[in-house]
């Protein structure tokens, strides 16, 4: 009886299948998605802060772009995160490493956003720009989420994007290894930032479709960090944006 399909009337089942061939119960799966975004709340308010704080005392911008010792500790927050998913991944079902994990990986990166955005308010109508950037990535978030709910209750998949997203984020690194070395100016960095922006829009829409379906009970923490990564991406694509046509 196990490998029947969940059904709408079911009395004791209660809530609405997310998608037409659900399985599992409605109910544990809500809990499961809204522990999720309980967690991806915290990681962005806790980001906002950092960023912040970063912004607003200018004396920290300062240290990280004339020391060589700032520079220094700006490349170790920047590769920060990446050794800290090594570790993540490995313990993130085991409480509470994981949650300390987690906290180390999201304020190494929200220090990261908060230079990034510090580099950019030296410029005029700086702020207007970091905030636009924040509007519309909360804009275009909120509308992807609301959509792939409604959708994956219709029956639509969107696990073929896996392989399509993957594939375009290996021509983004080049594309951005390239501009490093060969600068080719403006037009190339929105370039970039517009590619950018079309792939982490996939992505919000196909990491959400898993958390609808694929993730288990026990991998909240992972697909915090995917939705997480996801939302700050996306920001910084749309930051590079708006300062490629400041």
């Amino acid at each position: 009886m196990w490998a029947q399909a969940y059904r709408k009337s079911d009395v004791e089942g209660g809530a609405r299948p997310l998608y037409p061939t659900m399985l599992e119960s409605p109910e544990l799966r809500w809990a499961f998605i809204r522990k999720i975004y309980v967690i991806l709340s915290i990681q962005l308010l806790a980001t906002i802060a950092v960023a912040a704080t970063v912004v607003s005392v200018r004396p920290i911008a300062t240290f990280f772009s004339t020391t060589g010792a700032g520079l220094a500790l700006y490349i170790v927050l920047i590769i920060t995160p990446f050794i800290v998913l090594c570790p993540l991944y490995y313990y993130h079902q085991k409480h509470p490493v994981n949650y300390l994990l987690l906290g180390i990986f999201t304020f190494s990166l929200a220090f990261v956003v908060g230079l990034t955005c510090a580099f950019t308010s030296g410029k005029l109508d700086s702020w207007k720009v970091i905030l636009e950037a924040v509007i519309l990535t909360t804009v275009v978030v909120v509308s992807l989420t609301l959509y792939t709910f409604w959708a994956a209750r219709r029956g639509h998949d969107f696990n073929f994007l896996g392989p399509f997203l993957f594939g375009a984020v290996l021509v983004l690194m080049v594309f951005a290894v390239i501009q490093i070395l060969f600068p080719l100016g403006k037009i190339s960095v929105m370039i970039y930032g517009c590619l950018a922006a079309i792939i982490f829009c996939g992505y919000i829409v196909y990491d959400t479709d898993n958390l609808i379906k694929r993730y288990s009970y026990d991998e909240y923490i992972w697909a915090a960090v995917s939705l997480y990564l996801d939302v700050i991406n996306l920001f910084l694509a749309l930051l590079t944006i708006f300062r490629a046509t400041d």
